[in-house]
């Protein structure tokens, strides 16, 4: 595992080191404005393969998507005028909303939907953060990214990255690049909220 630390500096360098990473299906450990996270090119189907084996994460439990805006998510997910209103005003920011998938359909209409692995059949959950690294790699890569916390299944969220990297580091798979942006402080998995009914639901604070 390479570990970038990242400064102002650095910044342009570690962006084009990953995005040419994430284009080649590898799995970076990011900072975002909640937690450290595991993310991948969600159009990957190997790429998302390597980051459930990497967090142990079961096959069957989805993976939640990180989308660069508004427009990106309504290709993936069906969003009303009620929904646009909510997501309009918790967006961008640290609430992820579980909404109805659209249907993929191959060059249906001549408008071809984008096919994400790692997710339910029925339902997609959705972020769009509020977090400059990640804002500018999902708006270079043009592509949403699959991601989940830092941490091992079944064990909590880590915010100290020497700890997130140990944790990694003894297992037989590693992510491939881990970005240093120092401890999050007072940080916090992002809090989810249920979209798929009226009226929505708070399923974690």
């Amino acid at each position: 595992m390479k570990i970038l630390k990242i400064t102002r500096k650095n910044f342009k360098k570690v962006v084009e080191t990953t995005i040419k990473l994430i284009k080649e299906g590898e799995v970076i450990i990011c900072p975002t404005d909640t937690v450290y996270g595991l993310i991948c090119d969600a159009t990957n189907i190997k790429a998302v393969k390597r980051l459930l084996k990497i967090k142990r994460r079961p096959k069957n439990k989805p993976t939640p998507i990180f989308v660069k805006n508004l427009k990106m998510a309504k290709t993936l997910a069906k969003i009303d005028k009620k929904q646009e209103k909510i997501l309009k005003a918790v967006w961008p920011g640290k609430v992820t909303t579980v909404l109805k998938r659209t249907r993929f359909r191959q060059g249906f209409g001549g408008r071809e939907k984008i096919r994400l692995y790692g997710v339910d059949k029925k339902t997609i959950a959705l972020r769009f953060p509020d977090y400059k690294l990640l804002n500018v790699l999902l708006k270079k890569l043009n592509c949403p990214l699959a991601e989940t916390s830092a941490n091992i299944s079944g064990r909590l969220p880590l915010t100290k990255i020497k700890e997130i990297i140990k944790q990694f580091k003894i297992r037989k798979y590693q992510p491939d690049l881990a970005i240093d942006a120092g401890n999050l402080l007072n940080s916090r998995p992002s809090v989810v909220l249920d979209l798929t009914s009226w009226p929505p639901k708070i399923l974690r604070i």
